[in-house]
This record gives structure tokens, C-alpha cells and sequence, in this order.
């Protein structure tokens, strides 16, 4: 064979080269698991101390970009080893040349690393190092990338330097963004949102906007404060708090300041000039609003209880015509808030009353053609007034207490006095229920009105014959006279009831003869001295009152004036 002739040793002297080369492969391929096997003690502690997951971003980071020379004994390992490999170089190189080996080599085997080199020498130990581990999880060796930057001898490679360590997170590098920890395994409960805060109410307006008003030499009108509640829905309206006619469903209180001019002509409220077309409430002209001529609302607010209390026994304190005296006043059919504030303001005004006056508003439709709705408002409205009522008999602080109620007024008034009449308490006196043209069943009013004269010092009806709103009403409710009419048999008479014909001293209010009460000077004379006074019966009140005898009982007359 030519395989042993004379050209073999040149041949074997390449071969035992090349099974140098695979040797130093091998040993290297070997000393690339050191870093898994054989750990130093400090690179151990800080595994412990802080273990990464195989899953972790932080397995997979590349290596650190920078690193800290290697310690001086790394250093003479690393020399021993360079010394020892070149020994085994020289040893392999001799023996190919004596020896002939039985097969050649297979190059796929040393590509594999082959056979394994010798061991290296035991490396000395730091210290108190921990024994190294037998077996590291596979998932690990996985995890662990090449170390590219390795140096030669297979000596562990060094570890990152502490002031890199502690200035980036864990697995941050210069090309990579940093990766949180992984999320717990408890799943995270969002923190729960904070109540929204209770805040107290607003604190209530002092007189001192009444004051400022008041103080300006050049203002021509007085403020008359009104004090009301109401169960009327509010709506929207940026330039000022607005009730309408739609139900509230519940009991709100506040206060209003109402202008005054002192060009006022009793018993009028003046109010701009308004141009409309009728029923489609469309305005043509419309006059600017001026305090000096006009009833405006100065101010609206809404209070607590606390808060309207507050202002009302201030009032009160303050007043000394009619000392501690407060009138209640319940407004009628085709009404809205705000007509209802000024017709408030207007009776304390021309009755020169300086106690506190009060209304309350039901949600009246505010129009000729919802006279059915204004009724379902008044049977709905029964408990709100009752407890507006409790608050002012109860709690004002005032000692003698007035109610008026206008047409449909009393029906909603009458209900709540039934339900009042055992609640008076002591100190407190219920003055004058007076019940001005009132739109209800006279069989009902009837009943009710013997009822409520047990604890009310004074009761008054005032009728007319040419009320024709209560005709229309009449007619509605198949043809039965209303308390507040006057057929032609006479007016309804009840035992300690004065019941007073106003048809002379009446005045045509909207085309209908219904607002007599507090639109005819003579009327409003007789109701400031009821108020103020007391006085009964009606003939010692005013000259123009006459006493009438009738079959069915006495009762009371205005005579025409010129």
C-alpha cells in the first residue's frame, strides 16, 4: 500500500497536527461548560441572592459590553494552562510521528470534540466557597448564551463589574430597552376609587346683599325678602336658578329678593311691558327690565333648612309692627314661581309687613288651558306643603302664624290643615286662615273649614259673583257652585267661618275677575288689619263692610265704591 511507504511520515506529521488542533477543540469545547460546573464563590452568592428565572428576559441578555480585568490568580491559571496545552501540543506531535494509528479519523467525530482531553489540573478554591453544584437544570444551559469574548484555556469568563451592575437594572443594556419583572402570580386588584367627598352645603347669603342693594342713595325701590318652598322641577338656566312647571317630586327650600320701586301703586305689580300673541306665548315687544319701575328678582338662592332657619329668626328679631309674626302664602291656578314671588312680595309690601313672608309654589302649568294639570299638581303636592308647613309652624321661631291661599290654593291647603291640626305646638298660634275665592267643592269646604276653626283664631272666605274662573270651574265640575262662588241663593255660610261678598271691590285680572284679593285697595285694607289686628267681626275692621242677614245666616258685604 502506498498508505505505508515512504510518504506516510509527511502525511502523519499533518495528521498529528490536525489531531493537535481537534485535541485543543475538544478541550475547548469542554471548558466552555466550566462557567455551568465550576462557579466562583462570589458569582454563586450573587446568583443566590438574586435568581433569575429561566423564562426571564433578563436569562437571555447579551453580555456586557465591558468587563473587569481578571484577578491575579485567574492570570497563573490561565499562563499554567497556555504552558500545559503547549506541552500536550509537542507530546502529540512526537507520538504521531512514532506511531501509526489503526484508522483514520473521522472528521465529523472530532467536529464533535472526539475524544476528551485529559483533565486540567484542580483549580485552587477561594475560601469558603460553596462546593459547586452536581447538576444545573437543563432549561439553564439552555438559557445561557455563548460567551463570545471567552479567553482561551477554558477559564471562567469574568463577571460584569459592580459599578455597571448597580447603574442599569438587570438585563438592561446599551441596544436594549429595559424589561420589567415578570408580573406576580397573584392577579392585581385594582385600587378601588375614592368616595366622591360629602360637601357641606353652601353657606347661607348674610343680609349683607340686601344691604348693598338697599344702601345706594340713587336706588328708588326697597327689598322685600321671600321666603319660599316649593316642589316645582328646576330647569336649566346659566344666568339663574329656574323652576318651571314640570313636578319637582320634592320639597325645596331658598330665598328670593325682590325689588320694589317706591313708584309702586298699590295694589299693582308692575312689571315690563310684554307684547305677545296669545296662548302661543310668542313675544312682539318686550319692555328692559328696570328696578326703579319695576318688581325684578334681585336675588334667588337656594338654603338648607339649617340655613333658611338662620335668616328667617333674623328677620324675625328685627321686626316690630308685626313682631314676630310670619304669613304663609299658597298661590292659585294659571300661576308661575316667579309671578308667584312678586304677588308675595306685593301683599307684604302694601300691608307694610316686617315679619318674614313665605310661599310655596306647587307646579302650577302657568297657563289658562292646563287648569286639569294644575289639579293633579295640587292632589300630588299634599305631603311637600305639609312639611314646609311643619318647618315654619314648628321650627321659625315665629309665634303667630297667617296662611292665605288663592283658588286652587286652598284646595291643596284645606288637605294639609286636616292633617296640621293636632301638631300646633305650644307658644305657636295659627292668627288668620284666610281663603280667598277658592276653587273647591262646596260640600268638601264645607267640612273641612268647621274643622280647621277649632284651632285657627280667625277664618275668612272671601266669594264673588263675577268670579268667572270659578263659573268655568263650575261648569268643568258638572255645574256644582264653587266655596268661592256666589249663586244666586246666596254665599255658603259655615259656623265660625266670616264669609265676605267681594264682588263690588273686585277687579278684572286677566279677563277673569279673579284676583280681587290683592288687586283692589279696599280688599287689601281689610286683610292688614285681620292680619294685624285680629279684629272680628268683619264690620269693625273696615266703614265699607256691611252686615247681611239671610235665611241661611249672616255674613258679610263691600259696598261699591265710586
Amino acid at each position: 500500500m502506498i498508505w505505508a511507504t515512504e510518504g506516510w511520515r509527511r502525511p502523519a506529521r499533518r495528521t498529528g497536527l490536525g489531531l493537535a488542533i481537534l485535541a485543543a477543540c475538544g478541550l475547548l469545547a469542554a471548558c466552555s461548560e466550566t462557567p455551568k460546573i465550576g462557579k466562583s464563590a462570589e458569582e454563586q452568592s450573587r446568583q443566590i441572592e438574586a435568581p433569575l428565572p429561566p423564562s426571564s428576559p433578563q436569562a437571555n441578555a447579551p453580555a456586557w459590553p465591558e468587563v473587569a480585568p481578571p484577578p491575579e490568580a485567574d492570570q497563573q491559571r490561565e499562563e499554567a494552562r497556555k504552558r500545559e496545552f503547549e506541552q500536550q501540543e509537542r507530546s502529540a506531535a512526537q507520538r504521531s510521528q512514532d506511531e501509526q494509528p489503526n484508522e483514520p479519523t473521522d472528521n465529523k467525530e472530532a467536529a464533535g470534540g472526539g475524544a476528551a482531553p485529559p483533565p486540567p489540573p484542580e483549580e485552587p478554591k477561594a475560601a469558603g466557597a460553596a462546593p459547586p453544584p452536581s447538576e444545573e437544570p437543563k432549561a439553564a444551559d439552555s438559557a445561557s448564551p455563548p460567551q463570545s469574548e471567552e479567553p482561551a484555556g477554558g477559564a471562567a469568563p469574568p463577571e460584569p463589574s459592580p459599578e455597571i451592575t448597580t447603574a442599569e437594572p438587570p438585563g438592561a443594556g446599551p441596544h436594549q430597552d429595559y424589561a420589567p419583572p415578570p408580573p406576580s402570580a397573584e392577579p392585581r386588584i385594582p385600587p378601588m376609587a375614592a368616595p366622591a367627598p360629602v360637601l357641606p352645603p353652601p353657606a347661607a347669603p348674610s343680609v349683607a346683599a340686601r344691604a348693598a342693594i338697599e344702601s345706594d342713595p340713587s336706588n328708588k325701590f326697597k327689598v322685600v325678602p321671600v321666603f319660599y318652598g316649593t316642589d316645582r322641577a328646576v330647569e336649566p338656566d346659566p344666568a339663574r336658578l329656574q323652576f318651571g312647571s314640570e313636578r319637582g317630586h320634592r320639597l325645596q327650600l331658598g330665598r328670593a329678593l325682590i325689588t320694589v320701586p317706591l313708584s309702586h301703586e298699590v295694589p299693582h305689580i308692575e312689571r315690563p311691558k310684554l307684547f305677545e300673541i296669545p296662548y302661543f306665548k310668542y313675544k312682539i315687544y318686550e319692555e328692559k327690565e328696570d328696578p326703579n319701575k319695576h318688581f325684578t328678582l334681585q336675588e334667588i338662592k337656594s338654603l338648607s333648612e339649617d340655613q333658611m332657619l338662620a335668616l328667617v329668626k333674623e328677620q324675625l328679631a328685627k321686626s316690630s309692627t308685626f313682631k314676630d309674626h310670619a304669613f304663609v302664602f299658597v298661590h292659585g291656578f294659571n300661576t308661575s314661581f316667579d309671578c308667584a314671588l312678586y304677588r308675595t312680595a306685593q301683599i307684604a309690601y302694601d300691608l307694610g309687613f316686617d315679619g318674614v313672608p313665605f310661599v310655596y309654589s306647587w307646579p302650577s302649568g302657568g297657563k289658562v288651558a292646563s287648569y286639569t294639570y294644575d289639579h293633579g299638581s295640587v292632589e300630588q303636592a299634599e305631603p311637600m306643603l305639609a312639611d314646609f308647613l311643619k318647618i315654619v309652624i314648628q321650627k321659625s321661631g315665629a309665634k303667630s302664624i297667617s296662611l292665605i291661599a288663592h283658588s286652587m290654593g286652598n284646595e291643596l291647603l284645606l288637605r294639609v290643615l286636616e292633617r296640621l291640626r293636632p301638631k300646633i305646638p305650644e307658644g305657636v298660634v295659627i292668627s288668620q286662615v284666610i281663603l280667598a275665592a277658592p276653587d273647591v267643592d262646596r260640600d268638601k269646604f264645607n267640612i273641612i273649614a268647621r274643622e280647621i276653626t277649632n284651632f285657627a283664631k280667625g277664618v275668612t272666605l272671601y266669594a264673588a259673583s263675577n268670579d268667572r274662573a270659578l263659573g268655568y270651574s263650575a261648569r268643568f265640575w258638572g255645574g256644582v257652585p264653587r266655596a268661592g262662588d256666589i249663586p244666586k241663593d246666596g254665599p255658603l255660610i259655615i259656623p265660625g267661618v266670616d264669609t265676605i261678598d267681594v264682588t263690588a271691590v273686585s277687579t278684572d285680572a286677566l279677563g277673569l275677575n279673579h284676583s280681587g284679593y290683592a288687586e283692589n285697595p279696599a280688599l287689601l285694607d281689610d286683610v292688614k288689619a285681620l292680619v294685624k289686628f285680629g279684629i272680628r267681626p268683619p264690620d269693625k275692621r273696615v266703614k265699607s263692610i256691611l252686615t247681611v242677614e239671610s235665611t241661611a245666616g249672616t255674613f258679610w258685604r263691600f259696598q261699591a265704591t265710586n
